[in-house]
């Protein structure tokens, strides 16, 4: 299969250069030439979690990961379970938090680290890898590339707008080819100084510069599969229709949800849940694409203004025009807003619907499920969860998308419930262990200067 930028469709390239490159050398984000159709006889299927993936995934991988490769790496990466929590009866939450660090990021990271691993074995090839992190790509992460040979990776984080257990998975890790950063600002500083070292042309070739953030298309790619998964667990039940509720930043979780819809998953809606910091349900609202301050929320994963994945969203619905794609992402740079057409609102509202929860809202839908029903959210699924309930019609079931287990904000989860909630055992071994971490202005040049540094170093 070839892949094209958003912001270039006169030259192609291979998946091997999507996974390794992560960003498109025009500033654009990868996406494939075709979206394959699965029949609904297929998605009904008995089929364990790997097989699925290995079905969903390969059509895209298969120039450059054989059948057998994909196989393996699936079986390894997917060694945790995905469960389902009845809330009410159409109401439910889709637990994504069993893996290593305990966030839905593992599904995807577990398997990219493994994709790396073998094509850098297959080309024997060394690479850097570049991500910003709002909480809990970063650890995962690191819980996935840590000693991986070939391989050095590099973390940027907001100092102090993370959890104290979200920063230190990632600064305990001892990993020799882990280096993390704390930025002094918000997550949008640290993306823009990812988007500025993959500016750097020189740097990028000096260094094989790559990156794993949502903006690389091999982690939409895995985060479809849960999605099928879901519905198969649920096809029993969702004969009506069926929607789900995704807590949102970076709009990469609720993308590939549209992208499970469009490869033939019956999907009624993809409801994006924001927190305070609102853009994406503002602009599914208005139209109007408009960046404020980043405020500091209780589920701070989700404090963001740019959402990066956007921008596929504007690729597909401007039918692959990406003239126009340049001129709003253009106009997004340069102004901090651009307008979306009447005729273009009409179809976003289509496949997606949009909410938005206050801090307030948060604590008191965590409170009312450990009441009611004994069930402890973290802040980003309680806010998923309240979002839902707007959308739940009788008939129809709306699964909340369950991000992270509860003990990763157990400072927030606890002043609202006022009780002490246990921490797992893979947590708390980290409390205590000495943290590595540097603090540096938003500034890309000092992180430049590490990767450079790095980079010859290990040559």
């Amino acid at each position: 299969m070839k892949f094209f930028s958003t912001r270039n469709t006169s030259s192609s390239t291979t998946f091997k250069n999507v996974l390794l490159n992560g960003l498109a050398p025009d500033g654009g984000l990868y996406m494939p030439e075709i979206i394959p159709k699965m029949h609904i006889d297929f998605l009904k299927a008995h089929q364990h979690f790997e097989e699925l993936a290995v079905s969903v995934i390969h059509p895209y991988t298969k120039d450059q990961l054989t059948l057998s490769e994909l196989t393996a790496i699936c079986e390894k990466a997917f060694n945790f379970p995905i469960n389902i929590k009845f809330l009410n009866e159409y109401d439910l939450v889709l637990e994504l938090f069993h893996g290593p660090t305990l966030a839905f990021k593992d599904f995807a990271m577990q398997v990219i680290a493994r994709m790396f691993a073998k094509t850098l074995q297959k080309k024997d090839l060394k690479i850097n890898i570049i991500t910003a992190t709002s909480g809990d790509t970063g650890s995962a992460a690191v819980e996935a590339f840590k000693g991986i040979s070939n391989v050095n990776l590099y973390v940027l984080y907001p100092h102090e707008r993370i959890s104290q257990i979200q920063r230190k998975q990632m600064t305990t890790s001892n990993a020799k080819n882990v280096k993390v950063f704390a930025v002094q600002g918000t997550f949008d500083d640290c993306q823009l100084i990812v988007k500025e070292l993959f500016a750097d042309k020189s740097l990028v070739s000096d260094v094989n510069l790559s990156g794993v953030n949502s903006i690389n298309w091999a982690r939409i790619l895995v985060q479809i599969i849960y999605y099928f998964s879901a519905f198969y667990q649920l096809k029993d039940l969702s004969a009506g229709k069926l929607s789900f509720s995704v807590p949102t930043g970076n709009f990469g979780d609720a993308y590939a949800g549209y992208i499970s819809k469009r490869m033939g998953l019956p999907i009624n809606k993809i409801i994006v849940a924001t927190n305070k910091n609102d853009i994406l349900d503002r602009v599914f609202k208005t139209g109007v694409y408009k960046c404020d301050n980043v405020s500091k929320t209780l589920s701070p994963s989700m404090d963001i203004q740019v959402a990066s994945n956007f921008e596929r969203l504007l690729f597909d619905l401007l039918n692959n025009d990406t003239k126009e794609v340049r001129k709003l992402m253009n106009n997004l740079s340069n102004k901090g807003h651009f307008n979306l057409e009447k005729r273009i609102l009409t179809r976003i509202s289509k496949d997606f619907d949009s909410g938005a929860v206050t801090d307030n809202d948060t604590i008191a839908t965590i409170n009312h499920f450990y009441n009611e029903r004994g069930i402890v959210l973290c802040p980003h699924s309680a806010i998923g969860v309240h979002v839902a309930k707007d959308f739940i019609d009788t008939g129809e079931t709306v699964v909340s998308l369950g991000t992270a287990h509860p003990a990763k904000f157990k400072e927030t989860v606890e002043r609202a419930l006022e009780v002490s909630i246990p921490i797992p055992p893979a947590l708390e071994a980290i409390m205590e262990k000495q943290e590595s971490v540097r603090v540096i202005p938003p500034n890309k040049n000092k992180v430049a200067e590490e990767i450079r540094k790095s980079y010859l170093k290990g040559n």
